[in-house]
């Protein structure tokens, strides 16, 4: 019988009376990779009564178990382990972690520990109880004696860990994302027969692994193959269902950019399949359920690690989008995957020029440059993916226009064919009818034709106003403010005391004009930026309130006052928040030229906005000279404009938004102000 204490390494400070953050699934993933490192090829999982406080979790394996001394000089150490990333064990196993942090969190689940463990069958049995009441209790952790017994047992070799006494519940929910952790610990992407299997003995496990076995890859819609060398030079493929290439890159390709660096990443290979989550893709020749995909899809899908066929926490995950794919997608969705749809690994040796290092709880890498280089692979190889796949989309979506107009040839004669079926004295009416509604179809083509056109048109125009506040938002405007501050100060100085103020209003001036410009600079990239345009909650008041923020210094600099009068309530809508900017953008731009137009004592713009019932009512008026126009409903056309400068195009887009906004908006010539006067009512979703 020997006498031994818990110990720490001298740079680890834990008190072992403290609970580490830790799940259930986590800490009993610690034990069983505690029988991975043991060189165990089977290890079972037991679950006793866990539902409740109280229970007991029995974790037995058929490694090579450990000796007294081994338990003395390893297990009971906390933050050191005879086991390291670097040390190969007898069946050609890199050992999953070398600190014994995430152990002892797993131990304390239960307030005893029972640990027998065997050398060789039939050997040297070494068995240790620890109650943790005890440690608890005692101000050191020296106080505390352990007692490893050793002897003869005749039981085979391996060790058993029972935790008994649980202190807390283990829901259904916990265990089956213990199942699906012990299910993905070893590489199940592959057929082959893994050379360490874990029982666990619960009826969800049962469950997941019976989703697991299915394997839906053969109805993914791309698999991605994709690979780092030795030397950090990469080279992919994308293949179909079937397994056949459809296309080739090399190094290159995925960096997008001629002469690129190699990847300082470890050598390894990711495999990703992307499913097409549509009914009509699995009517067409797949033998599976589309709701079973998405089912095995919610449980096991992301982009797993895997390194010398162990899978390394958290990566792919339940909520663990480690690269970001999610974020991407929602900023850029055309053609790119989600973890919902998609699934991955990423196998990896770790023995090369560039080594990932583990965190001392096991719970991933750290985030060092070798890492960052890593990921980058994983990344950039998905957005080369993207790439070639929005190719393919555009040249599909090509083909299908080419391929409209020949078929409505076709339509329009097989139904002249019919026509000519029907008897005689209704076949001239039928006749005249469809001409008329092939004539009218035809008109809406065109009207079709010429929208797309603006709004390419005000697209090109968005692009240019955006790529010159870009370029003017930073070194040039830079420049004249440093050029005006010197300026101020020279004048301030060498100036006659006579002249001085007159040159400082116009020193003022300058200022003025280039906060202006400053201002359109930022207002046309925030406009742009891609988030706005994403449909959500929007609160009508606070878009104006921002609006009126952003153009101050513009309006400011024209010397004209903007009153907001906003309702007391928050009239909200479900819509893009670049949908409101256009409309109340357009009005501001439509007031503030209408004052160049004409001469005003004074300019002043006011936007209201009041509710009525379950609409919201906006009004937007001006001091300027009014609207000119004769006839009221042609400023509404697109290129109709009395500013000879305009585009003709601000109160189209006003238009065409309300409406898609199932709203209404009128035009007074003359309003309470005496200018233009804007009246549009939305109806709002809530208040």
């Amino acid at each position: 019988m020997t006498s031994v204490h818990f110990r720490f390494s001298p740079n680890i400070l834990v008190r072992l009376g403290e609970e580490l953050n830790q799940g259930a699934d986590q800490s009993i993933l610690e034990l069983i990779k505690n029988s991975y490192d043991a060189d165990a090829t089977k290890c079972i999982v037991e679950l006793v009564d866990t539902g409740v406080p109280g229970g007991k979790i029995i974790v037995t394996d058929d490694g090579k178990g450990m000796s007294s001394s081994n338990i003395r000089d390893s297990w009971l150490v906390l933050g050191k382990s005879n086991k390291n990333s670097h040390q190969i064990t007898d069946l050609g196993r890199t050992p999953s972690g070398s600190k014994g942090l995430g152990r002892l969190a797993a131990l304390r689940m239960g307030r005893t520990v029972n640990l027998e463990s065997t050398v060789g069958n039939g050997g040297t049995t070494s068995i240790l109880n620890v109650d943790w009441d005890a440690f608890d209790r005692a101000d050191t952790v020296e106080e505390v004696s352990l007692e490893i017994k050793e002897g003869k047992s005749g039981k085979p070799t391996g060790t058993r860990t029972e935790l008994t006494n649980i202190r807390s519940a283990i829901r259904s929910d916990d265990l089956k994302k213990l199942a699906r952790i012990v299910l993905m610990l070893t590489d199940p992407f592959e057929d082959k027969v893994s050379g360490f299997k874990v029982e666990l003995k619960a009826p969800e496990f049962a469950e997941v692994e019976k989703l697991l076995r299915l394997k839906y890859f053969e109805s993914s819609e791309y698999h991605l193959s994709t690979s780092v060398d030795d030397n950090g030079f990469a080279s992919a493929e994308i293949l179909d269902w079937q397994g056949k290439v459809l296309f080739e890159g090399g190094h290159d390709d995925i960096r997008n950019k001629k002469n690129s660096p190699a990847f300082k990443s470890p050598k390894c290979k990711l495999d990703f399949w992307a499913f097409l989550l549509k009914k009509e893709s699995f009517a067409s020749g797949k033998s599976v359920n589309l709701s079973d995909v998405r089912e095995w899809l919610r449980h096991f899908g992301g982009v797993h690690v895997y390194q010398d066929g162990v899978r390394v926490s958290p990566y792919g995950g339940a909520g663990d989008d480690w690269l970001g794919i999610n974020l991407i997608r929602t900023q850029n969705p055309e053609e790119r995957p989600s973890t919902n749809n998609s699934i991955g690994r990423i196998s990896l040796s770790n023995k090369g020029r560039y080594i990932l290092t583990q965190k001392t709880d096991r719970s991933g890498y750290i985030a060092d440059d070798c890492f960052s280089e890593f990921k980058s692979f994983a990344i950039e190889s998905l957005e080369w993916m993207a790439r070639w796949r929005l190719v393919h989309a555009e040249r599909r979506r090509q083909a299908e226009r080419n391929k409209v107009p020949s078929i409505a040839i076709k339509e329009k004669e097989k139904v002249s064919d019919l026509i000519q079926e029907v008897p005689e004295r209704i076949r001239g009416r039928i006749s005249a009818a469809f001409n008329q509604y092939a004539k009218t179809r035809d008109r809406e083509a065109d009207n079709l034709k010429k929208e797309i056109q603006l709004y390419r048109t005000l697209s090109t125009a968005g692009i240019t106003a955006a790529t010159f506040a870009h370029e003017s938002h930073g070194n040039p405007l830079k420049a004249i403010e440093l050029a005006t501050t010197a300026l101020e100060g020279r004048l301030n100085a060498y100036a006659p005391e006579d002249k001085r103020a007159t040159v400082m209003r116009i020193i003022s001036k300058i200022r003025k004009a280039l906060d202006a410009l400053s201002t359109l600079s930022s207002a046309t990239l925030s406009l742009v930026r891609v988030n706005k345009r994403r449909v959500g909650r929007v609160d009508i008041n606070s878009v104006v309130k921002q609006i009126e923020f952003m153009m101050r210094p513009f309006y400011e600099a024209r010397d004209t006052v903007l009153n907001l009068e906003l309702c007391p309530s928050n009239p909200y809508l479900r819509c893009s928040e670049a949908a409101l900017e256009s409309i109340f953008i357009n009005l501001l731009n439509n007031a503030l030229n209408a004052f160049r137009r004409g001469s005003s004592e004074s300019r002043i713009i006011s936007v209201e906005t009041k509710t009525d019932g379950l609409n919201c009512v906006i009004t937007v008026a001006d001091s300027g000279p009014g609207i000119i126009q004769r006839n009221l409903s042609e400023i509404w056309l697109p290129g109709v404009s009395s500013d000879p400068d305009g585009t003709g195009l601000g109160l189209t887009i006003v238009r065409d938004t309300v409406k898609d906004l199932s709203g209404t908006v009128e035009a007074i010539p003359n309003g309470y102000l005496g200018g233009a006067e804007f009246v549009i009512v939305l109806p709002v979703v809530g208040q």
